[in-house]
Order: C-alpha cells, then structure tokens, then sequence
C-alpha cells in the first residue's frame, strides 16, 4: 500500500508553468561558432540595445576559442612552457650585464669580510 501521499514524486512549486507565471521571455538570436577541430557551437543569446554578441566563444568539446567564420576558425592558443626566475632575467639582462652587476655584488662581499676581519 502507498504512503496515502497523494503528491509522491512532485516538489513544492513544481507543475507546469506558462509565461503567465515567468513573465514573457527576451527575444533571442542564435548564434553559430566554429572552432579549429571541426566542431559547431550554436548558444543563444538575448537581444536588446545594449546586448552585444561576441566574437569569440570557447568550445565545449575541445575547449579551443571558435569563432563566427566557419571557413577561418581562430587559432589555438600557444601555450608557453613554464619559465624560472633565471630565464626572465635573462631575457631583461645581457651577458655583459650580468658580469657588471655580479662583479660589482662580488667586491661589497668582499669589502664587507675585510671590514669584519679588520674590527676583529
């Protein structure tokens, strides 16, 4: 025997609902992205004055940016390898400089064990 629940299975507020109970729904655009492996996304956006569609949107399938030109997806996106702190130095400083600032690091060590050899 059921529970004598006469409402097994629904949820408070549940039931069909129309645009009278939602309110009227925003006119909407369809719009279709293509990405570089091929595939097509076609989200739907609202239209109105100040709406503006964008150019570019991110794939679900592959995660690749897609773009309105199915014959011109855009391109991937390069990933850069991870760069330690002595490779963006690098970049900044020439070798010669380096050489200056290391010998001028160099003589206030120095200068600096001399002044504490000479106080002992």
């Amino acid at each position: 025997m059921a529970g004598g629940n006469a409402i097994r299975g629904s949820r408070v507020g549940a039931g069909p609902m129309g645009e009278d109970e939602r309110g009227e729904s925003a006119p909407r655009q369809t719009v279709s992205y293509y990405c570089a492996r091929g595939h097509v996304t076609s989200p739907s956006f609202a239209i109105g004055e100040d709406s503006e569609i964008p150019v570019e949107w991110d794939c679900p399938k592959c995660g690749l940016p897609a773009g309105l030109d199915a014959d011109n997806p855009p391109e991937p996106l390069r990933n850069e390898p991870y760069k330690t702190h002595l490779a963006y130095v690098k970049e900044r400083r020439t070798d010669k400089e380096g050489e200056a600032l290391l010998d001028e690091a160099l003589e206030a060590l120095r200068a600096r064990r001399t002044a504490v050899v000479a106080a002992d």
